[in-house]
């Protein structure tokens, strides 16, 4: 974060100053929220938990270093001391992202915003410092603290936006106020929540209507291939720059194909150029992916064939997602348990099948390690069914669900498709698929692991690893 002093910082919050000796002292030192990652000029934000009060920790994170600490009540420390400390947070983030002038890019979606966002992270970096969303830390805390990393050196914020419900994006974009926004999709992670993906529809587009009109600069890029995206060209008074397979598309791929291992490869086409990318990524919902990312990165200045060349170089920053290990014996493991939603799944499995025919001239087999899709309300039995079904159609050997009602949901589905053997079984929990597994993969075997992050799938990817020497793909 910038250098603020402790009076600034109460200022801008609207907070009280308590056990303060020089209201001068400047905190410049990270804001963070885990006394654990206190360092010298830190302040503390102490936030109330489930299980963990963070005012409990406060005389602990001081005596690391921090030069105060955010709370709701006196701690016996330097306190700044306001009603609410997530509240604070949004506005010491926007006082500070207001002062720095950094141009800000927001981007938001159903399906891939992690992933896009570190593609955008990774072509914005060749332009200048870059500061982005570490993981998925997308929420009211993790938007901030994001952004009160950045300071006088950086040239572009590039931020994720999650909602749960209509209105949480508006908040977010009034903490950083985006100059580019991106809107990747409207799909049905959620929908539960939403009760629909018109609603969903409706909290995405809170983006672009946040954006400055297009003569102050503001742009708005937005999915050409998916129709309730595109609609939201209306809703706008920013300039609106299409991305996608579209013939119209102003950043747009043609001849898309999978590379034998199931990576993506491209023409990539802007209004200034072209150029050919094969990607390191794998699964060719991927392409879509790095259209938003080109399509940023050519808004901001970069020319059509440092954009591919970025493209074909860039890898994935996040864990969990797609993260491709293969073992010493030969035995791939594909982890994408970071989360999973009826789109996300689908593209996993297409990825596996493009996998699978480089892996079936070595003799191997194809295994897709399920679990629930949460959220998904009225739809969950429908949608878990579906995937089962898909898993038989796109010829993946076999199919281990993982859990209770919803695994029973995804092997039924794919049991009514067809798949009336062993090609698919239903297991209690990780450690059954684990035992499973080290009984039964040979090598040439791929295995794709996902589930929503609730499951905790990714128990079974690192326990097919943990006992095999391993070469990172």
């Amino acid at each position: 974060m910038i250098a603020l002093s402790l009076a600034e910082i109460a200022a801008i919050v609207g907070g009280q100053q308590h056990d303060i000796p020089d209201p001068g002292r400047t905190a410049g030192g990270p804001v963070v929220i885990d006394s654990r990652e206190v360092r010298p000029g830190s302040l503390f934000a102490a936030l109330p938990g489930d299980n963990v009060d963070g005012h409990d920790y406060a005389e602990r994170a001081v005596a690391a270093g921090a030069a105060a600490v955010l709370a709701t009540r006196p701690v016996g420390v330097p306190a700044i001391v306001v009603d609410d400390v997530v509240a604070a947070l949004g506005a010491l983030a926007r006082a500070v992202v207001e002062k720095l002038g950094t141009t800000v890019v927001a981007l938001t979606g159903s399906a891939g915003k992690t992933s896009t966002k570190d593609l955008i992270a990774q072509l914005l970096q060749r332009l200048g410092p870059t500061v982005w969303t570490p993981g998925s830390l997308n929420n009211e805390i993790g938007l901030p603290l994001t952004a009160l990393s950045a300071d006088a050196g950086t040239d572009t914020l590039v931020l994720e936006m999650g909602a749960r419900g209509i209105g949480h994006i508006r908040y977010l974009t009034e903490i950083t106020p985006p100059r580019v926004g991106v809107v990747l999709n409207v799909g049905t992670a959620h929908v539960g929540e939403f009760g629909g993906r018109e609603q969903i529809a409706v909290a995405k587009g809170e983006l672009v209507e946040a954006l400055p009109a297009a003569e102050d600069g503001g742009v708005a890029v937005l999915n050409a291939d998916d129709p309730l995206v595109r609609a939201m060209s209306t809703r706008t008074k920013a300039r609106v720059v299409l991305f996608g397979e579209s013939a119209d598309a102003d950043v747009r791929a043609e001849r898309v194909r999978l590379t034998a291992t199931g990576q993506p490869s491209f023409t990539l086409h802007t209004p200034t150029g072209c150029g050919d990318v094969t990607m390191r990524l794998y699964g060719e919902h991927h392409v879509s992916n790095a259209l938003a990312a080109a399509a940023v990165a050519h808004e901001l200045g970069m020319p059509a064939h440092e954009i591919a060349s970025a493209l074909s170089g860039a890898g994935q920053l996040s864990r969990w997602r797609m993260e491709v290990t293969e073992r010493a014996d030969g035995v791939t493991i594909v982890n994408d348990a970071y989360n999973a939603n009826p789109e996300s799944m689908r593209a996993a499995l297409r990825a596996l099948a493009a996998m699978g025919e480089a892996a079936s001239a070595r003799g191997g087999r194809t295994w897709a390690v399920l679990g629930r899709m949460a959220e998904l309300g009225e739809e969950s039995l429908a949608e878990h069914d579906a995937v089962g079904r898909l898993a038989v159609r796109l010829n993946v050997s076999k199919l281990v669900a993982v859990g209770g009602r919803e695994a029973a949901w995804l092997r039924m589905g794919a049991y009514n498709e067809g798949s009336w053997g062993e090609e698919s079984v239903h297991v209690s929990d990780t450690q059954a698929a684990v035992d499973l597994l080290r009984s039964e993969l040979r090598p040439g075997d791929v295995v794709l692991v996902k589930a929503s992050r609730s499951v905790g799938l990714e128990r079974v990817a690192q326990q097919l690893l943990e006992r095999e020497g391993e070469v990172r793909g």
